[in-house]
């Protein structure tokens, strides 16, 4: 059975994409983003999906994406950050590898920017970025099979971590 080697999930800007580049490579196995993959499907940006189409419409397309992700590929796959928030995914996660990335408020807001692209950041983004950690940690922690702090570190060490406890696993 195909499996990825570990799914990346957290919130936007704990460095889902980039520690999952830094991993795929440590690994040697291609990266798979969830976010790259429901672009390609809709044939624009997540910005454009939201604006468009809706936000239901966008997680349509999200959970499609993940469900392939997780079926097909035996890399590395870093989920979109509200990936998790569909009863699916949360299923589909079951006994696969989730590494959490975890990382504070100020963190998360200085990597995603207070002038950012993201959709759901828009109006106030401290505010919503804040909303959406609360809502979302409890389902971070508890899909997590393993948890990891990228809070004031590089990428690579983040990957040399992960890359330590799947070897001890």
């Amino acid at each position: 059975m195909t499996r990825p080697k570990a799914v990346l999930i957290g919130p936007p800007g704990s460095g889902k994409t980039t520690v999952g580049t830094a991993l795929a490579e440590r690994l040697g196995v291609p990266l798979r983003d969830t976010d790259a993959d429901t672009e390609a499907a809709a044939g624009k940006p997540i910005g454009e999906i939201f604006i468009d189409d809706g936000e239901e419409r966008f997680r349509e397309l999200e959970r499609a994406a993940v469900a392939a992700a997780l079926a097909e590929h035996e890399g590395v796959v870093a989920l979109g950050g509200g990936a998790v928030l569909a009863a699916e995914t949360q299923e589909l996660l079951a006994g696969h590898t989730v590494v959490y990335l975890k990382v504070g408020l100020s963190e998360a807001i200085k990597r995603v920017g207070l002038a950012s692209a993201r959709p759901l950041l828009v109006l106030n983004p401290r505010s919503q970025m804040r909303k959406l950690l609360e809502e979302r940690l409890p389902i971070y922690e508890r899909l997590g099979t393993l948890h990891v702090d990228t809070d004031g570190r590089e990428p690579a060490d983040v990957a040399e971590e992960i890359v330590k406890a799947l070897e001890a696993a």
